[in-house]
């Protein structure tokens, strides 16, 4: 699956998404938007995957923020501090292997990972469904063979799902945040907790 280039962005188009359509679950069409240009950095990073974390940077900054998932302030900043940011714990995950999302949210960084690495299995686990349904149409969108969505909660789940990597992106407290990843890895496995940086008063 090709796609265009950032330097080639596609004409947005509203979502029209409305309260009642969030309350319901409902979702306007997934559509990209513009972003910031694609810095230099990301291109070195990123490599052969990067039109398509292209891609998702667009829709990021259309469905997702139009859905209430990222804020509109997020956009200008997309890439310093979530696709590069997310881009950056490839290196330590081993693959292949199966790995684990916690609290996905809008896929950061699951989404960014499986994009970068098709040897490993992610799942993309997330307990509110407008956030759920967006991640299927983007793993629809982007093609992700490799990558499937649950929806449920860690504390649901410990015992049926396991995993060699679990991630977990600014979901919870470090202490509780261990305590919910260590019920989805496996004997021996990784447990990778990237850090959100403090809202500015």
């Amino acid at each position: 699956m090709s796609f265009p280039r950032a330097d080639r962005p596609s004409t947005p188009r509203s979502t029209g998404a409305s309260e009642a359509d969030e309350a319901d679950g409902a979702t306007g069409p997934l559509t990209g938007a513009p972003v910031p240009p694609t810095p230099p950095q990301a291109e070195r990073l990123l490599g052969p995957a990067t039109a398509a974390v292209e891609h998702y940077a667009r829709l990021l900054a259309g469905p997702a923020v139009a859905r209430g998932l990222i804020g509109p302030h997020e956009v200008p900043r997309l890439w310093e501090r979530h696709l590069l940011n997310s881009a950056a714990v490839a290196e330590l995950v081993p693959h292949p292997c199966s790995l684990v999302d916690l609290g996905s949210g809008a896929g950061l960084p699951g989404i960014v990972l499986a994009l970068l690495l098709p040897d490993v299995a992610v799942t993309l686990l997330e307990p509110m469904l407008r956030r759920v349904r967006f991640l299927e149409e983007c793993v629809r969108d982007l093609g992700l063979e490799n990558t499937q969505v649950r929806r449920g909660r860690a504390e649901d789940v410990a015992g049926q799902l396991a995993a060699d990597v679990v991630t977990a992106r600014a979901v919870a407290p470090l202490d509780r945040l261990a305590g919910l990843a260590l019920g989805l890895v496996r004997p021996g496995g990784i447990v990778l907790a990237i850090p959100g940086r403090p809202r500015k008063p």
